[in-house]
């Protein structure tokens, strides 16, 4: 089920990093004539299923979803997980179909935007047009970093990769890059990375005693950033940085 937006594009926090960014005021108000807000969705439920018919971009406002792969023997891959401010279905564009299915991590809201009428706005709308251009070359980055992520990489050099994107992409939201609450599991975070529900949990464990992190439950500070960036042995840049 589909909402008008209780909040446009013009006053959402999220805008500059989400489809307004970079359109100007007076062309906003067009935008908003296309986006819909749509009912929270519950941990557990999808957004949109692995092959479903791609009729639809969306934009996390509230919450996180996590992208899985689902092979033909059944394993699942968990390739990525989206936050507020991110747009998911745009890896459907070429195919017409979704090639992962979303999976809520918590109770998360989205806007739904019409995928023709994207199209549309950006034969109009030559800036929006730009915007959506950087918009797929940064999920193309993404994709790349994710399998600089899984190559040539320890154990742990990917979980600290994974901590210091998470940590980029937060700091992008205006909020704290230091502390934050890791809304999947830590067998999610294994599933992504490649690795064991074990070794995350010994990992880190390993960074606590080592005075790099504070972990309760999820909720993760990090105390030694330069530290954490050291280990995971490369440059991140907030626009380039994924999970």
């Amino acid at each position: 089920m589909t909402l008008r937006p209780t909040q446009a594009c013009e006053h959402c926090t999220l805008r500059q990093l989400c489809l307004p960014m970079g359109l100007p005021q007076n062309e906003l108000w067009q935008l908003d004539e296309i986006v819909q807000q749509r009912r929270p969705i519950e941990k557990g439920a999808l957004l949109f299923n692995m092959g479903e018919r791609f009729e639809t971009l969306f934009a996390v406002r509230t919450g996180a979803l996590k992208a899985v792969l689902i092979s033909d023997d059944g394993t699942e891959q968990i390739t990525g997980f989206a936050f507020a401010g991110d747009l998911l279905g745009l890896d459907a564009i070429h195919s017409g179909k979704h090639p992962v299915s979303a999976v809520a991590l918590e109770s998360t809201s989205v806007c739904a935007v019409p995928y023709a009428h994207v199209d549309d706005l950006a034969d109009r709308l030559p800036t929006f047009r730009q915007h959506m251009m950087k918009v797929m070359s940064k999920e193309l980055a993404q994709d790349e970093s994710l399998h600089t992520l899984l190559g040539q990489r320890t154990a742990e050099q990917r979980l600290a990769t994974f901590l210091v994107t998470l940590s980029e992409r937060h700091r992008a939201r205006g909020l704290s890059p230091e502390r934050f609450y890791l809304p999947m599991s830590r067998a999610d975070i294994a599933n992504h990375l490649g690795l064991t529900q074990e070794t995350i949990s010994r990992l880190f464990t390993q960074l606590r005693k080592q005075g790099v992190i504070s972990l309760r439950t999820r909720d993760l500070e990090i105390l030694e950033p330069n530290s954490l960036r050291n280990t995971a042995g490369v440059t991140f840049t907030p626009a380039a940085s994924s999970a």
